[in-house]
């Protein structure tokens, strides 16, 4: 992990509102090469817009934000190549199979000897029996996995992940994990939003925790923990809970991180 490397992902001062309702305020992180980092949050507490915001689908009501050094409002197309994202529900191409969405993938975005990639990648990510099904036919789960494998495909600086976990079965979940941990090992960064608190804690370095559209927290769980002046083996969720219960302590969290 290279902590001392320019940020990939630089979101300042960012904000929402939709008319008078502020969905997130004053929200400021970065996320660096090799990093993977947790965003969680409970429903409505800001994770989605955010995602959203740094993917280019909202645009800000004020703030900037950065992908790969690229300012989204103003290079959109530079910043959007840096990416992949996956949101919450999939919608692949249901007539498409499973090798030929890798196969559009790689023309879409001109990948040098791709079909070299398509037979591992399937290996990696238990797809390999499923190669020549049409998406219409897999599970939900085996949709996640096909989202997966086409950005995994195109290498990208930064992988944005909503609920990547969705419909995958313990061994999925397993490789998922290792898969992640492989290429954030090799310098790619990841943003995952999850409600699975337990994922988050055994899989991120940094955790950015999110109440009614304001940021509680931002950093290693250890050091959440030491501004929640909690114990050392306190769980996520343990740290979950105690930043976001309205108490002045709250506040104090927010301002020091």
């Amino acid at each position: 992990m290279k902590l001392e490397s320019a940020p990939v992902i630089e979101v300042v001062d960012f904000a929402k509102n939709y008319g008078e309702f502020q969905a997130v305020r004053e929200l400021s992180f970065t996320v660096r090469p090799g990093e993977i980092v947790g965003l969680v949050g409970a429903n409505g507490a800001g994770k989605t817009t955010t995602l959203r915001a740094i993917t280019g689908i909202l645009r800000p009501t004020l703030g900037t934000i950065r992908v790969g050094g690229c300012d989204l409002e103003h290079q959109p197309v530079a910043a959007k190549q840096q990416f992949a994202y996956i949101p919450d529900t999939v919608h692949p191409y249901d007539l498409l199979t499973v090798a030929e969405h890798l196969h559009f993938i790689a023309l879409a975005y001109r990948i040098k000897d791709a079909e070299a990639k398509y037979g591992a990648l399937l290996e990696e990510l238990g797809l390999a029996d499923k190669r020549d099904q049409i998406a219409s036919s897999l599970s939900r789960g085996m949709t996640q996995k096909l989202a997966l494998a086409c950005a995994f495909l195109r290498e990208p600086r930064v992988i944005i992940l909503d609920e990547p976990l969705t419909g995958l079965d313990p061994r999925g979940i397993r490789n998922i994990k290792d898969s992640i941990r492989r290429r954030a090992a090799d310098g790619c960064a990841f943003l995952l939003s999850s409600h699975l608190l337990h994922l988050v804690e055994a899989l991120c370095d940094q955790v950015l925790i999110l109440h009614r559209g304001r940021k509680m927290a931002f950093g290693s769980l250890e050091e959440i923990r030491a501004l929640a002046t909690l114990q050392a083996d306190a769980s996520l969720e343990d740290v979950f809970f105690a930043v976001t219960e309205e108490t002045g302590n709250s506040a104090d969290l927010a301002t020091a991180s």
